[in-house]
């Protein structure tokens, strides 16, 4: 049992610190040679602060702890939109001012359908699974033809100015990446190990685990890069960073685990926890869509993301000891 909870600690800790090496070296590689900024924001940032949740979700599916893999992924997005965007709106009301972002939340809303339709009888097959991957394929090369193509973007600029603002070799960045690459790794095999042994000590499902501690941890580097986003007014950068990361859990994440072993799943994990995904991306996608004027997040719909999350995660707790 200590030994689990270390396992845990240490893998959630080499995590976060991972992540950040590996986010921060692959941008300023992507911008040494050149890339877009905006295509740095949507691709790298957005998609990169996910890599702990696909190897999280990667190995627990190689094990055949689908459970976790899926509470992984769906507590992740849960997190990012509660949790992460409650925080940040609470800091600072955020404004969306990027027409990328816009056009990504109701992307967004439609893949959080389509998954909602393949998890209706309660199984990911591997067929679907596949499917999943190949909108992400799509998702992917329509966001670097949005990125060579749109060079004026609000997140771009942002993107651009953070990056400027912390000049660093070719060298220093290739280590940087690949260091957060390996301790990536390391560190996922710690926290799924350290998950699994906690789950069965404490008699809960590998689900539950995955929906609570594993889904927070993963999601600390959104956290982090959110909040410093906001405090240096990047609004921008922090929703991109939710967006960006929810649509690889969705189809990615989900994707990858679902082909390298097929969910079967209890009724409750869509009556309950898809259920509270899909009303949050849907909040989401009404405030900060912007029907009538530029999309906008105040403090006290931050509020309401963060109580839903505090709710959800409290009712969880309860139903299961």
């Amino acid at each position: 049992m200590i030994l689990a909870i270390a396992a845990v600690v240490v893998g959630l800790a080499l995590l976060v610190w991972s992540a950040g090496h590996f986010v921060s070296g692959s941008s300023l590689v992507a911008k040494h040679f050149g890339i877009p900024p905006l295509l740095i924001g949507i691709v790298i940032v957005g998609f990169g602060t996910s890599a702990p949740e696909l190897m999280v979700s990667s190995i627990a599916a190689f094990q055949g702890n689908s459970g976790l893999a899926l509470g992984n992924a769906f507590g992740s997005n849960i997190g990012n939109i509660g949790l992460i965007l409650g925080i940040s709106a609470l800091i600072h009301p955020i404004t969306v001012h990027s027409a990328i972002l816009r056009k990504e939340l109701p992307i967004l809303m439609g893949v959080t359908v389509l998954t909602g339709f393949f998890f209706w009888d309660n199984s990911l097959r591997r067929i679907e699974a596949l499917a999943l991957l190949v909108v992400f394929l799509g998702l992917t090369l329509w966001s670097i033809w949005e990125g060579l193509r749109q060079k004026n973007d609000a997140l771009g600029l942002k993107i651009d100015h953070s990056l400027e603002s912390k000049p660093v070799s070719l060298k220093k960045a290739i280590i940087a990446l690949s260091m957060g690459l390996v301790f990536l790794l390391i560190s996922s095999k710690f926290l799924v190990w350290g998950a699994v042994i906690l789950a069965k000590s404490f008699g809960v499902s590998d689900l539950l685990i995955g929906l609570t501690i594993v889904a927070l941890g993963t999601s600390l580097p959104e956290l982090a890069s959110s909040i410093i986003a906001i405090r240096r007014g990047e609004y921008d950068i922090a929703l991109g960073n939710v967006l960006g990361s929810n649509l690889f859990n969705t189809l990615a994440v989900i994707g990858i685990a679902g082909v390298i072993h097929p969910f079967s799943v209890e009724s409750e994990v869509f009556l309950r926890d898809f259920l509270v995904m899909a009303a949050l991306t849907l909040s989401l996608f009404i405030l900060g869509y912007g029907f009538k004027g530029t999309g906008r997040i105040n403090r006290f719909e931050g509020a309401f993301l963060l109580l839903s999350y505090c709710g959800y995660i409290g009712y969880l707790i309860n139903s299961s000891f």
